[in-house]
């Protein structure tokens, strides 16, 4: 998709047309007298981009379709006013990836406010952007892991996913010792004591990629790499063709077949717009290296989580981290690496 047909589909949070809100043509809150003109010929009469225009001209289908009453006033109560707008500003929300900082902070208050319509309760949603000289990575050390799964379920309860389907971003492999790293003979679904005798245990979950093929294949670039190393996904914008789960090598992508639940006592309050806050129907998720926590200085929950230390996760740009120590001091290979996707997680044994 060009950059021009992206600006078009990216519909315009800012409100700074006040004085004419509601398309009427009145700054006093009342529709004009005057005969009105056709809806194309009033938005050609006037200079504005096309993100604007579309505005308007759906704020004019919405008058005729009797959202909108004669007076230019929603006929509800002030709440339920309130969440109309929200809703439908939410509807005809744009791709992230292009928004302003404004937009960006617009858009995190409405989905906060929101919920708060909902539920009543209170979230706190972060946009924060990747900082300067960062460059996340991720190690993991296959002679420590004992195949516990405290990481996957920390996983599920930091990043908010479904409970009904069971998803799950990250994957524990069991697998047989002397018989490689081969995927396909490994139990995913182990109901026994760990560890098990004759067996190790490898983890995997979305690698970030510097090449992530993932990326190449949305046809509406809704899933990008950031500065410092994560790729994510903007669910506002995903159409859910999958396409980027089949591209995926590492099985790294999950699709949202029905919207998930999760109890509303078990939400995690602490969200990013890009990781971890409530997804719908119908849009693909993923590990996000807890960009709500990675972007505060804080190691993913799984790595908080794991029992054996074998996990670690540290800025690749910091000569002082513990992840540049490992990549410089033990021998570490990565998945396929012979597809040139370049991953960002590196195993290695002690």
């Amino acid at each position: 998709m060009s950059n021009d047909s992206k600006k078009w589909y990216s519909f315009n949070l800012n409100k700074s047309d006040k004085s004419d809100s509601c398309g009427c043509g009145s700054n006093s809150g009342s529709c004009s007298d005057e005969k009105p003109k056709d809806g194309y010929d009033q938005i050609m009469d006037v200079s504005m981009d096309r993100r604007s225009a579309f505005k308007k001209i759906t704020a004019g289908f919405l008058i005729g379709a009797g959202a909108v009453s004669s007076s230019c006033s929603v006929v509800s109560g002030d709440e339920s006013k309130e969440k109309s707008g929200i809703e439908w500003d939410e509807y005809f929300k744009g791709n992230y990836k292009l928004m302003t900082d404004e937009d960006k902070t617009e858009t995190v208050d409405r989905l906060t406010r929101s919920y708060e319509l909902r539920t009543g309760k209170k979230l706190n949603m972060s946009s924060k952007d990747a900082e300067e000289d960062v460059l996340f990575g991720y190690a993991f050390n296959i002679s420590k892991c004992q195949g516990y799964m405290d990481c996957v379920n920390a996983c599920v309860e930091e990043n908010n996913q479904d409970r009904a389907s069971e998803m799950q971003y990250i994957r524990i492999h069991e697998m047989e010792d002397g018989k490689g790293f081969n995927f396909e003979e490994s139990d995913d679904n182990y109901y026994h004591e760990v560890p098990a005798d004759g067996h190790f245990y490898m983890g995997t979950q979305c690698f970030h990629c510097d090449n992530p093929p993932c990326v190449e294949v949305c046809p509406v670039q809704a899933t990008w790499k950031e500065k410092d190393g994560i790729v994510v996904i903007d669910y506002d914008w995903c159409v859910g063709c999958r396409y980027c789960m089949a591209a995926c090598p590492y099985d790294g992508r999950r699709f949202n077949w029905k919207t998930p639940e999760v109890p509303e006592q078990e939400v995690n309050k602490n969200q990013h717009y890009l990781g971890n806050r409530l997804r719908k129907k119908g849009v693909m998720e993923k590990c996000t290296f807890c960009i709500q926590r990675s972007r505060e200085g804080q190691n993913p929950a799984c790595v908080e989580a794991c029992p054996t230390g074998s996990r670690t996760f540290g800025n690749l740009l910091d000569p002082k981290s513990n992840i540049r120590w490992i990549l410089e001091n033990k021998k570490v290979f990565r998945l396929k690496e012979d597809l040139g996707t370049e991953p960002k997680f590196w195993y290695y044994m002690d």
